[in-house]
C-alpha cells in the first residue's frame, strides 16, 4: 500500500485520458483523469492509508462506469444484466451498486424503458406472443411488475389473436402442401407455440387456416 507524497503525475502515452502517479519517486498506480480531478490530486499531496483506499475505490468506480457505458453504447441493457456484467469483470458489490445507481441518476439505465423497447423491437422485427416476451425479459432480470407495465404501455391496438394470425400467415406457405390435419396441426401449431402464443389462441387459428387451404375437408374433433 503506497503512502507518502505525490512526486510526479505523468500522462500515459498509450491513453491520454489516463495518468501515472508516482509517490516518493516510485510508481504507485495508473488512474483516469476523472479520478485525478475528483480526488484533487497534485504533486505535493500527501497520501495516507485512508487516502490510498479512497483513491483505489474512486478509480475502480470510474473504471466500472466506463465499462458500463461501453456496454450501453453497444445495446440497451437491463439493470440486472449490467450488474452481472460488472461482477464478471471483477468489481465488488459496493462498486457495482454505486455504478448502477449513478447510471440510473443519469437516466441511462431504466428497466421500464428497456422492457418497452425490447417489446416494441420484438413485435416489429420478430413477432412473439406475450408468454415468450415475459420469459425473455424475466431471463434478463426484469421485475415481473415492470414487465406487465411495459406490456400494457406497448399495447399497439393489435390483439394477441390478430398478431398470431399474422405470424401464422407469414409462414403458411411452408405448411400449405401438408394434406394431413394432424401433421399440419403439429407443425404449424408447434411453430406458433414456440413463439409464445397460447394454445387457446393457436387452436382456432389452425382450424381457420386449414379450412382456407382445404375447404372440403372435415376436421376431426
Amino acid at each position: 500500500m503506497p503512502t507518502g507524497t505525490i512526486t510526479a503525475i505523468r500522462q500515459q502515452t498509450n491513453d491520454p485520458q489516463r495518468v501515472t502517479i508516482f509517490i516518493d519517486g516510485e510508481f504507485a498506480l495508473g488512474i483516469s483523469l476523472n479520478t485525478l480531478v475528483r480526488e484533487r490530486l497534485a504533486v505535493g499531496v500527501v497520501v495516507d492509508e485512508e487516502g490510498w483506499q479512497r483513491l483505489v475505490t474512486s478509480e475502480q468506480s470510474d473504471q466500472a462506469l466506463q465499462k458500463a457505458l461501453q456496454q450501453l453504447e453497444r445495446r440497451p441493457r437491463s439493470t440486472v444484466e449490467l450488474y452481472r456484467y460488472l461482477q464478471r469483470k471483477g468489481f465488488g458489490e459496493e462498486v457495482c451498486t454505486q455504478t448502477i445507481a449513478r447510471l440510473q441518476e443519469l437516466g441511462l439505465l431504466n428497466d421500464i424503458e428497456f422492457a418497452a423497447r425490447w417489446i416494441a423491437n420484438r413485435r416489429a422485427l420478430r413477432p412473439r406472443g406475450e408468454r415468450v416476451l415475459r420469459a425473455e425479459l424475466r431471463q434478463k432480470g426484469v421485475d415481473p411488475e415492470v414487465i406487465e407495465t411495459a406490456l400494457a404501455a406497448e399495447d399497439d391496438g393489435v390483439g394477441e389473436r390478430e398478431r398470431a394470425i399474422a405470424v401464422a400467415r407469414s409462414v403458411l406457405v411452408r405448411y400449405a402442401a401438408l394434406t394431413d390435419w394432424a401433421v399440419f396441426q403439429r407443425r404449424l401449431g408447434g411453430y406458433l407455440l414456440r413463439r409464445g402464443f397460447t394454445g387457446e389462441i393457436v387452436r382456432p387459428i389452425l382450424r381457420l387456416l386449414w379450412r382456407e387451404l382445404h375447404p372440403s375437408d372435415e376436421i376431426p374433433e
